[in-house]
């Protein structure tokens, strides 16, 4: 009934036409972002077909015998036509382990996609892992405002928006990420964690370029000087905080209560969501506290994003499931 065939080139524009129309996909899953990273994974996207039909695809990179439902992106799995039916996703799901199977995937590792960024209620694949026995992994905590509730921002919080009041900082939407990079992001990370920004300074700017409606940067401006800083990636239902960053003197001067203040009161006020991402560690198993605490005193509270780890030969659970 369903046909499955490895993403090429020549499906570029069938593939982005499908996501732009299906029910929980985002810009993403877009060719033009997927690829900026193409030289660090082995793309094994696929898409699902009911005769000439795309139905379904699924945004994915091999590594072995293991298939993931890209590791380069935040989230994925199953990306749904709008009128497809459960029952549709529980065949759907089968041919695709069967297909993995059939080429030598013996594991499938997905990392479902938020509820927040559903269109509309699409979590068809979560009950088909259930039924091929998928294993849950790894399960992170989101802290999401819902902006249809009233928000009670914390005393706390609002202390450090005085503070950048009486500071007199102002929040502009900046092109320039590489002066965020260089001057707060990097030496941040790298001072705190020992690490680097997932996106190099050069590849948001140009994921920028490509997606200005969805990939922006607002930073605290202080007389010339960048105080604070975040990017927010813009989908249709989302205001996701990517990143998050602010010199060290951050708690005497507020600038980022002053910052997030601005971008959940006020610009991103109307959107129906506002994701501030995870606070976890460790796959999951540790939280910072601090970090949470912070995201919650702006009136964010929890949702999950969980991971799964299926084997592709229990395509045969899928059989004989409907009644």
């Amino acid at each position: 009934m369903y046909t499955i065939e490895r993403y090429s080139v020549s499906y570029y524009n069938e593939w982005n036409n499908f996501v732009s129309r299906s029910k929980n996909g985002t810009f993403l899953f877009h060719r033009d972002f997927m690829e900026y990273h193409s030289d660090r994974f082995t793309d094994f996207s696929l898409l699902v077909f009911e005769g000439q039909k795309i139905v379904a695809q699924l945004p994915a990179n091999r590594v072995g015998n293991t298939v993931f439902s890209h590791k380069g992106l935040t989230y994925g799995g199953l990306i749904l036509n709008q009128k497809i039916k459960l029952s549709a996703v529980l065949e759907v799901f089968k041919a695709v382990l069967q297909y993995l199977d059939a080429e030598g995937v013996v594991t499938l590792n997905i990392k479902t996609i938020p509820v927040v960024y559903h269109l509309q209620p699409a979590q068809e694949m979560e009950y088909a892992l259930f039924l091929a026995n998928a294993k849950l992994t790894r399960r992170d905590s989101l802290a999401v405002i819902d902006n249809s509730l009233p928000i009670k921002i914390a005393a706390n919080r609002m202390e450090g928006v005085k503070k950048g009041i009486a500071n007199g900082f102002t929040v502009i939407q900046s092109h320039d990420f590489e002066a965020f990079w260089q001057q707060v992001l990097i030496p941040n990370l790298q001072n705190r964690h020992g690490a680097a920004p997932v996106h190099s300074a050069e590849e948001i700017t140009k994921l920028a370029a490509r997606f200005p409606d969805n990939i922006k940067l607002f930073i605290v401006n202080n007389n010339g000087h960048i105080a604070a800083g975040t990017v927010i990636f813009e989908t249709e239902t989302v205001a996701h905080a990517q990143y998050i960053s602010a010199g060290d003197d951050k708690g005497l001067t507020g600038s980022l209560d002053f910052l997030y203040h601005y971008l959940v009161t006020e610009h991103y006020a109307n959107k129906k969501y506002f994701d501030f991402g995870i606070s976890n560690e460790e796959q999951g198993r540790k939280l910072n506290n601090g970090l949470a605490f912070w995201k919650e005193s702006f009136g964010a509270r929890t949702m999950v994003q969980d991971f799964y780890e299926v084997q592709t030969v229990n395509y045969i659970l899928l059989d004989n499931v409907l009644v």
